[in-house]
C-alpha cells in the first residue's frame, strides 16, 4: 500500500466497526442520491399548464354535458404533456445512468483495516485514506501528508493543484494529483462544503425560453379577448333558452376555437426533435426548451478549466540561453521528458511536445514543492528543471522569463551540468520552456463561430487573471494583451458591475457567488445570459442563468441543475445547438400564423353569428378535423423542415396579429357568407350548411399552407405542394366514406356544397388581399 496507509496504520486505528455502524444509524436514513429532477416534477410540470388547463374545463363540460366525439381536442393534451415529459424522463434516465458511473467511493480504516465503502456509509470521526486519483468524499482535517497536492478546480475553479499539510482542511469534491495522504472525516452529505456551497441547487429550476415567454404573453392576450367573449356568448345562449348539449357544443366550439392549443404541442415536438438531434451530438438536453434558449442568448459565460481547456499542459514556446543553439534546448528538454521518473503535467506536456528516445533516468532527484525543482541523469549529463529563479540567469532571460509569467504563461528554466548539483544555481542554464493550459481542440473554431453569430463571451475562472487573460486570447475570446478584471475587486452595484462587463470579457480568481452576481448583473442589464461550467463552484452561477449547460465529466451537482448537459464534455457542441435552435425558431414563429388566424377567425364568429339567433356554423369536431388538416398536420411538417433567413426575437406578436388579423377575418367573412347563403337563402338544413361551412374553412386554410410558404426554398415548396393535395384529398374522403362523415356529422358531397364552400373560401382570399396591404402598410 502507499505511505498514507502505512502512516495511517502505525497512527490510527480509525473507528471500530461497531462504533461506525453506530453514528450511521444515529444519522438516520441515507439520503437519497443527487439526482436528476424527480418523476413527479417532470409530470406536473408538463401537465400543469394554462393551455392544458382551459382545454381540460371545456372537455370535462363537454363530457358531461355534450357529445364525446366533441372532445377530441383533449387529445392535444394528453400528446402534449406525454412529449414534454417523455423527453424529460428519457434526459433524467441518461443522467442518472451517468451518475452512477461517476458515483465516488471511499477508503476508510475501520479497526486499522482500510475498507472501501460507499460515499454515503461514511461517517464523522471516520480516517479516509487518498491516493493520487482519488476524490474526497468528505470535509475534513489531514492526519497524515506525503507531499500531497489536491486539485480542487471543481470547488475554487483554480486549475494549479495546492499542497495540503497535516492539520489543514480537506473538501469534498476535491482531487488527490500527487503524493498521498489521510484525513479525519468532520462534515459528510449535507453538512460538508460542497453541499452548502450549492445550496438550493437541487430545487427544480424551469426558466421560460423567449419563444414560451411569448407565446404565454399570447395567450394572456386571448384569454383577456375570451372572458368578455364568452361571457357575451354565454348571456346570448341563456337568452336563447337552448339545451345543455347545443349550449356546451356551441361554447366549446366557439371558445376552444380561440385557443392556438396545438402550438404549444407543436413547439413541444420541435424541441424533442431537436433534443434527439442533439443527442446524437453528444448533449443531453434535460428541458425541452434549451436548444432554443441557446439559440436565443447574446452573452454566454464560461468556466475556464474544463470548458475551454483540457486537464493537460502543453508547451507554449522555448527561449534559448546565451550561447546556447535552440537544438540543444530542445535535444536537453526531450532528454528530461522522457527520463523523468514523475509522469505529472508537467513531465508529460515536455515529452509529447520534444519526443526523445532516451531510456528512463540513469539517477534522478525527486521534485518536491518546496524546493521547486527537479534532476535527471540521461546520456552521461544531469538536466535540472525548476521556477527560473532559481538559476543564475542573464538580464535578458530573467526579463523573458517575467514577461512570459506576467502574461499568464508558467515558465520554467533547464540547465545542464557533468555532476550532480546539490541546487539549480550549480546547472548552467539552457534556455526557459514556457508551458500553458491545453486548449480544446475545436475551441478556437468555436469561439469564432459565436462571436459570427453575435454572441458575446465571457471567461468566469477562479485562476489568476494574468493566466485566464492568456487561455482567453489564445481561444479569440479578447484581444491578446487584454486585461483581465480581478474577480476580488469587482464593484458591489450591479449597474456598475454591468457597465465594467461591457468592456471587459475576462474575470480572474472570481469567487463562486461573484460568479452568480456576473450572470445576475448581466441578466438585469437585459442580456440573456447562458453559462457553461463543471464545478461545484459553477453551481451558484448556473442557477442564476437564462440557461444552464454543464459538463458530462463535472461535478454531479452541477449536472443536476442544468438545462443542456454536454456528455462528452465537448464544448464544440454548441454551435450545432445553436444553429438547430434558431430553425426552431424561424419554423415556430411562421407556423404560429396559422393557429393565430384560426384565433382571429373565432373571435370573429362569436362576434357575428355567435351572437345571433342562428346555429352556429360548426360542432367543436368541425374545427377538430379542419385544425388536423389545415394546421395541425402541415405545422408538424413546416417546424421541423430547414428554413433560411435570421431569427427574430423582437415583435413577434405585432408580426404574429399583422398576418393573423386580415387573415382570420376574412376567412370568417368568406365562410359566413357561404353559410348564410347555404342556411337562409338556399334553404339547406343545418348540417348541409355546416358542411359548406367547413369545406369552405378547410379549403382557405390549405391556401394559406400556400400562401405561408411562398418564397421559402425550394425543398420546402415542392413540400408543400405535395401536401397541400394530399390533405385535401383525406378531406374529400371524410365526406364520402359513410362511418368518417356520420362520425363528424357531415353532409354527403354535393355540386352544390362544393361550389358553396369552395366560393366562400375564393371571396375570402378576395376579402383577404387589400386587408392585408391595408395592415402592411400601417405597420
Amino acid at each position: 500500500m502507499t505511505q498514507t496507509l502505512d502512516a495511517g496504520r502505525r497512527a490510527h486505528r480509525g473507528l471500530s466497526e461497531a462504533e461506525a455502524a453506530r453514528r450511521l444509524h444515529q444519522r438516520g436514513p441515507k439520503p437519497p442520491a443527487a439526482g436528476s429532477r424527480s418523476y413527479v416534477s417532470i409530470f406536473v410540470a408538463n401537465l400543469a399548464t394554462p393551455f392544458n388547463a382551459i382545454l381540460a374545463f371545456f372537455g370535462a363540460l363537454t363530457l358531461a354535458f355534450g357529445d364525446w366525439r366533441d372532445a377530441l381536442f383533449l387529445g392535444i393534451v394528453v400528446a402534449n404533456t406525454a412529449i414534454g415529459a417523455g423527453q424529460e424522463l428519457r434526459a433524467k434516465r441518461a443522467l442518472d445512468r451517468l451518475s452512477a458511473l461517476v458515483a465516488p467511493s471511499a477508503t476508510v480504516l475501520r479497526d486499522g483495516r482500510p475498507r472501501e465503502l460507499d460515499a454515503g456509509d461514511v461517517v464523522p470521526g471516520d480516517v479516509a485514506l487518498l491516493e493520487p486519483g482519488d476524490q474526497a468524499t468528505a470535509d475534513g482535517t489531514v492526519l497524515e501528508s506525503t507531499r500531497a497536492r489536491l486539485d480542487e478546480s471543481v470547488l475554487t475553479g483554480e486549475s494549479e493543484p495546492v499542497e495540503r499539510r497535516e492539520g489543514d482542511e480537506i473538501r469534498s469534491g476535491s482531487f488527490l494529483t500527487e503524493g498521498a495522504l489521510s484525513y479525519e472525516v468532520t462534515a459528510v452529505g449535507g453538512d460538508s462544503y460542497a453541499e452548502r456551497l450549492a445550496g438550493e441547487a437541487r430545487r427544480f429550476r424551469h426558466p421560460r425560453s423567449p419563444l414560451e415567454l411569448a407565446l404565454n404573453r399570447l395567450l394572456l392576450w386571448l384569454l383577456a379577448a375570451m372572458v368578455p367573449l364568452a361571457g357575451a356568448l354565454g348571456i346570448s345562449l341563456a337568452l336563447r333558452h337552448r339545451g345543455a348539449e347545443d349550449t356546451v357544443s356551441t361554447a366549446t366550439a366557439a371558445v376552444v376555437t380561440l385557443i392556438p392549443e396545438g402550438l404549444i404541442l407543436l413547439a413541444s415536438l420541435a424541441f424533442a426533435v431537436a433534443a434527439l438531434r442533439m443527442t446524437r451530438r453528444g448533449a443531453l438536453v434535460q428541458q425541452l426548451n434549451a436548444v432554443e434558449s441557446l439559440a436565443a442568448a447574446d452573452v454566454i459565460c464560461l468556466d475556464k478549466t474544463g470548458t475551454i481547456t483540457e486537464a493537460t499542459l502543453r508547451v507554449a514556446g522555448v527561449v534559448p540561453a546565451a550561447g546556447a543553439e535552440e537544438g540543444e534546448l530542445v535535444n536537453a528538454l526531450g532528454r528530461f521528458g522522457a527520463a523523468s521518473p514523475v509522469r505529472n503535467l508537467t513531465a508529460n506536456a515536455i515529452a509529447d511536445a520534444f519526443p526523445s528516445d532516451a531510456g528512463p533516468a540513469e539517477d534522478s532527484v525527486p521534485f518536491s514543492s518546496e524546493a521547486r525543482w527537479s534532476a535527471v541523469l540521461s546520456g552521461g549529463h544531469w538536466y535540472a528543471l525548476g521556477a527560473p529563479e532559481l538559476f543564475e540567469l542573464d538580464a535578458r532571460l530573467s526579463e523573458e522569463a517575467r514577461a512570459a509569467m506576467r502574461s499568464g504563461r508558467r515558465v520554467l528554466c533547464i540547465g545542464q551540468a557533468e555532476s550532480r548539483g546539490e541546487r539549480p544555481r550549480d546547472y548552467a542554464p539552457l534556455g526557459l520552456v514556457t508551458l500553458a493550459e491545453r486548449l480544446r481542440p475545436d475551441a478556437p473554431e468555436t469561439v469564432a463561430f459565436l462571436r459570427s453569430e453575435g454572441v458575446e463571451l465571457k471567461v468566469l475562472s477562479g485562476d489568476s487573471p494574468a493566466t485566464v487573460g492568456a487561455i482567453a486570447a489564445d481561444a479569440g475570446i479578447s484581444p491578446p494583451g487584454s486585461r483581465a478584471l480581478d474577480g476580488r475587486e469587482l464593484p458591489e452595484s450591479p449597474a456598475e458591475l454591468a457597465e465594467l462587463l461591457q468592456t471587459h470579457a475576462v474575470v480572474g480568481r472570481i469567487a463562486p457567488e461573484d460568479k452568480r452576481r456576473v450572470v445576475e448583473a448581466l441578466s438585469e442589464s437585459g442580456r440573456y445570459v447562458a453559462m457553461v461550467g463543471d464545478g461545484v463552484n459553477d453551481v451558484p452561477a448556473l442557477k442564476a442563468a437564462r440557461l444552464a449547460i454543464a459538463q458530462g465529466s463535472g461535478a454531479q451537482m452541477a449536472r443536476s441543475v442544468a438545462d443542456v448537459v454536454l456528455v462528452g464534455g465537448d464544448f464544440a457542441s454548441l454551435p450545432a445547438m445553436v444553429a438547430e435552435g434558431r430553425q426552431i425558431l424561424r419554423n415556430i414563429q411562421r407556423v404560429a400564423r396559422l393557429f393565430v388566424t384560426k384565433s382571429v377567425f373565432a373571435a370573429t364568429l362569436i362576434l357575428t353569428i355567435g351572437l345571433s339567433a342562428s346555429a352556429y356554423p360548426f360542432l367543436p369536431r368541425h374545427l377538430s378535423l379542419v385544425a388536423t388538416l389545415t394546421i395541425g398536420i402541415p405545422a408538424f411538417f413546416l417546424a421541423l423542415a430547414p428554413s433560411r433567413g435570421r431569427h427574430r426575437l423582437g415583435g413577434f406578436l405585432r408580426s404574429l396579429f399583422g398576418f393573423a388579423g386580415p387573415y382570420g377575418v376574412a376567412c370568417a367573412a368568406g365562410v359566413l357568407a357561404c353559410y348564410a347563403l347555404a342556411l337562409h337563402g338556399l334553404d339547406m338544413s343545418v348540417l348541409e350548411s355546416r358542411t359548406v361551412a367547413t369545406t369552405a374553412l378547410t379549403a382557405f386554410g390549405l391556401y394559406l399552407v400556400v400562401r405561408l410558404e411562398t418564397g421559402e426554398s425550394r425543398r420546402v415548396s415542392r413540400l408543400v405542394m405535395l401536401l397541400v393535395p394530399a390533405l385535401a384529398a383525406l378531406y374529400l374522403a371524410a365526406l364520402i366514406a359513410p362511418f368518417a362523415r356520420h362520425f363528424f356529422e357531415l353532409a354527403a358531397l354535393s355540386a352544390g356544397i362544393a361550389g358553396l364552400g369552395l366560393g366562400g373560401a375564393l371571396l375570402g382570399v378576395a376579402v383577404a388581399f387589400p386587408l392585408s396591404q391595408l395592415a402592411r402598410s400601417r405597420a
